[in-house]
């Protein structure tokens, strides 16, 4: 896998490759970066081109402070698959704040899009409630640090199998949500709290797409997502035992097995 620093906007933005073929995009939550795809990185590199930028404020990117809107993310991607070259449509894979993100790039650029592949993410704006939430978060990541971050963020992503059987996962979020940037944190805090609500664009969805949740996940549970599923024009539903909102890292296996299926079936 080769990983370089991208000139985007003024921006720089690490991005991560491997393999050859069709493009992947693998879009990461908050407040994570690429490696949070790691499994998928590693098992689809072997059949694809994978793509898997830090998006600006996470990871080795370079950070943006105020508002980091969702719609500012997905012209990123688009500039930066511009940059590498890719101009066949990609399949978006978008995790939690990912999936935002794929609203977005579904949005605004339909035609670099093959298929969706959306995990433990929703539609729906937030609440007036959540949205001062979100804004209370980013004066604390300010204030206290990534650290205060990874705390109070701990027990809101895993499912119990995760926590009792792989510490090392827990740990590895951890970590990642402690290097990243203050300013990053914040300014996606306040990006995802300004997001439109998606819900009634659903139905001009037309690409394939394949939704995963995790069985555990308290953030966008199952629930959730069966009514986006119902929603969307041409959709299937996965749902991963023993995990969380971070399906894709928790139980990889099953996930991992459900995109190779789903992109077999709409080759």
């Amino acid at each position: 896998m080769t990983s370089r620093r991208i000139d985007v906007d003024g921006v720089h933005l690490a991005v991560f490759e491997a393999g050859e073929g069709e493009p992947l995009l693998f879009v990461h939550g908050f407040p994570l970066n690429h490696e949070s795809w790691r499994p998928q990185l590693d098992e689809f590199s072997r059949t694809h081109r994978v793509i898997a930028p830090d998006l600006r404020g996470f990871g080795g990117s370079d950070v943006t402070a105020g508002t980091a809107t969702m719609e500012r993310f997905a012209d990123d991607l688009r500039d930066l698959l511009d940059a590498l070259g890719v101009v066949e449509p990609v399949t978006f894979c978008g995790l939690s704040m990912g999936g935002y993100i794929a609203w977005q790039f579904a949005h605004k650029h339909p035609g670099r899009l093959r298929r969706l592949v959306l995990c433990d993410t929703k539609a729906a704006a937030d609440s007036d409630e959540a949205k001062e939430n979100r804004r209370r978060m980013a004066e604390t990541a300010l204030a206290h640090g990534a650290a205060a971050i990874a705390k109070a963020l701990e027990d809101k992503l895993f499912a119990e199998a995760t926590r009792r059987d792989r510490p090392e996962v827990v740990a590895m979020v951890r970590r990642m949500i402690e290097g990243t940037d203050p300013e990053g944190i914040a300014a996606a805090l306040r990006g995802m709290a300004e997001r439109p609500d998606m819900s009634e664009s659903l139905e001009k969805v037309e690409v394939p797409t394949l939704l995963i949740v995790g069985v555990e996940d308290a953030l966008t549970p199952p629930a959730e997502m069966k009514r986006m599923a119902i929603a969307l024009m041409n959709a299937q539903l996965v749902q991963i035992a023993d995990a969380g909102h971070l399906a894709p890292l928790e139980n990889p296996e099953p996930v991992n097995a459900a995109i190779r299926k789903f992109l077999e079936e709409t080759e």
